[in-house]
């Protein structure tokens, strides 16, 4: 396949740049990397899927969906996903959203950690949770393409990022111990997540090259 990278991956608004721009001020750069394949993520599978979606909303969302794990917007009770959905809620307050469309994202951010979430129900919600899905845990990689899966994951690399996400998660569910975070930490599914990456990144192993 041919993949345009840069139309991909560029912010679709200038209010979605400066959603870009708040993840790389409080994020480090694992956790950078992981929203903007996110939303690479999402995406793709919305061309596959031909399903109609905001994508202002999208990757706003995208960028801002682990806030909660982070230092500045860790809450001390409140599940990380719905820290997150009310930091995007105060994102889009301030970029001037409407209420209808700052709840949206509030929603949107917090549906990425349920167990699915349909289409009809929430397009967006539905890409981000499959997009994560995929990231943290390599779920269904086979329902995107490969050489795109590596293409992107050159230009924004994982890092460390399953040991420190895990360590993120792991601290969520001590924390917290009713939220998704403990249910995804009991799972060690990101443990097996970065397993399933390191498999598609293998050139040797897939017999692929890395473009």
């Amino acid at each position: 396949m041919t993949l345009d990278l840069a139309a991909l991956l560029a912010p679709p608004t200038a209010t979605a740049a400066l959603a870009l721009e708040t993840l790389e001020r409080w994020s480090s750069p694992a956790l950078v990397n992981h929203g903007i394949r996110s939303w690479a993520w999402a995406r793709l599978r919305a061309e596959t899927l031909g399903l109609h979606h905001d994508p202002e909303l999208l990757f706003v969302a995208a960028m801002l969906h682990d806030l909660g794990v982070t230092d500045a917007f860790d809450a001390h009770e409140i599940a990380f996903e719905s820290a997150g959905g009310a930091a995007g809620w105060a994102f889009a307050a301030g970029a001037g959203w409407p209420p209808q469309r700052r709840e949206r994202v509030r929603e949107v951010i917090e549906r990425h950690m349920w167990r699915s979430v349909e289409p009809a129900l929430d397009p967006e919600g539905h890409l981000l949770e499959v997009a994560t899905s995929l990231d943290v845990s390599g779920v269904a990689p086979e329902l995107w393409d490969a050489a795109a899966l590596r293409a992107v994951t050159a230009r924004h690399p994982r890092l460390d990022f399953t040991d420190e996400f895990a360590g993120c998660i792991r601290a969520q569910a001590r924390r917290k111990p009713q939220t998704a975070a403990a249910r995804l930490d009991a799972s060690e599914r990101i443990a097996a997540g970065g397993r399933v990456w390191a498999g598609i990144l293998d050139e040797d192993a897939r017999g692929h090259a890395v473009h």
